[in-house]
């Protein structure tokens, strides 16, 4: 299966990417965990068994996985040349600029790491300064650095969370450009694989990671084949959304007639659309409770002249949901089951945050038993994955991954 086609949150997933934690997680420290985005350091050998379980659950399911990783190892199988301009290009943005360095890093790569996986890999595991061959103090970094703490490529220990530097929307995707510069390079991949990579290099883009405003993908829900809501929060701010809305609306080919952008709270706890409230079935959703009361939507639709018609909303979210959906009703189920000492908790580790791989079909972490609990008692078939490392992160299944087939 080619391309992309994504138009709910709930329809059959038929393929997903996913990308397995490696070594990047070794190079966290408690020194960096703020810069990186982490509370605290995952294990890593039970983090890749947990991803490894998460992996089994969605092919159990009749889902094909696919890795970022292979991805871009196989855009360089198919093109060699493209392995060193994003080489260059990878450094340049990760602010190696010097020639010297840039010349003595890529040497290094290409000769320690001939295969285009494992290159790969490497590129997002980071790089130490005391990796490369020592010589004589030439330069003033030279005499300044400690070879055994200086990180020359910081690591990217997020990429885990595929859900964010892209997103798939009916037929195409936006690329992101990442709220933090920690993240920004995670897209580079992404940009490959959509220029390059026979699968998908024909998907039209509605975004690009060299635009100016951020946007991420935990902010991006596809309600149906013709409405999308995007989340007005830390990670995505309104002039993304009013450009990605007259890209897509000025697109023939897109189905998409409807943006509902949902202001909510800027905070760590809501740091996406997607951990305030996640569609599960036709009529259901999980919500975090703090969420209740009237909400700030905004609705764009086509206007004249390519410009982009904006009505303001002040409803609940249950309303503004119905009537997204054309439903009579929507049920909202909440995380903790409504108990605000469980759903702190359980937020905490995404207990909003499922992945639903069919309709009434969820992927959900095993550690938020109360919630689990409760999605069961609402008939939905619960599949428990392991949890304890991958929660560390702050993300759950559904910022995992990101789908890029679903059934109509």
């Amino acid at each position: 299966m080619k391309g992309i086609h994504v138009t709910s949150e709930i329809k059959p997933l038929k393929k997903v990417l996913l990308h397995r934690p490696g070594n990047e997680l070794l190079n966290l420290t408690p020194d960096t965990l703020e810069e990186l985005l982490f509370d605290d350091i995952p294990f890593l050998k039970i983090a890749q068994q947990e991803h490894d379980a998460f992996a089994k659950i969605l092919r159990d399911n009749g889902v094909e996985v696919v890795y970022l990783e292979n991805l871009v190892a196989e855009v360089f199988d198919l093109y060699p040349e493209v392995r060193e301009q994003f080489l260059r290009q990878f450094l340049k943005e990760a602010n190696i600029t010097g020639d010297k360095y840039t010349k003595l890093i890529i040497e290094y790569l290409n000769e320690n790491y001939p295969s285009n996986l494992e290159l790969v890999l490497k590129t997002m595991e980071g790089m130490r300064l005391s990796e490369l061959p020592k010589e004589e103090a030439t330069t003033l970094i030279d005499r300044v650095e400690n070879y055994d703490e200086v990180m020359l490529l910081d690591p990217l220990p997020n990429l885990y969370f595929q859900r964010d530097p892209f997103a798939s929307v009916g037929n195409g995707v936006l690329l992101h450009k990442m709220y933090s510069k920690t993240r920004s390079r995670e897209t580079i991949y992404d940009e490959y694989v959509f220029k390059y990579h026979p699968d998908f290099k024909d998907v039209p883009l509605y975004y690009s990671r060299n635009d100016v405003d951020h946007i991420e993908g935990g902010d991006v829900l596809n309600l149906n084949e013709s409405t999308l809501a995007i989340g007005i929060s830390q990670r995505t701010n309104p002039d993304a959304i009013e450009r990605t809305a007259k890209r897509i609306f000025a697109d023939e080919n897109s189905l998409i007639r409807t943006i509902y952008a949902f202001h909510i709270p800027k905070s760590r706890a809501f740091m996406h659309l997607d951990t305030v409230f996640t569609q599960i079935d036709y009529d259901k959703f999980t919500y975090h409770p703090a969420i209740l009361g009237t909400l700030q939507v905004f609705k764009l639709t086509p206007g004249k002249d390519g410009q982009v018609e904006i009505e303001e909303i002040n409803d609940t979210l249950q309303h503004v949901l119905e009537k997204a959906l054309n439903l009579d009703h929507v049920e909202l189920i909440p995380c903790g089951g409504g108990d605000m000492i469980a759903a702190a908790r359980e937020q905490w580790n995404d207990g909003s945050n499922t992945l639903c791989i069919a309709p009434g079909v969820i992927v959900v972490y095993e550690r938020n038993d109360v919630t689990n609990e409760v999605l069961r008692q609402h008939g939905l078939k619960v599949l428990e994955m392991p949890s304890c490392e991958l929660s560390r992160g702050r993300g759950g299944p559904r910022c995992m991954s990101m789908p890029l087939i679903r059934e109509d």
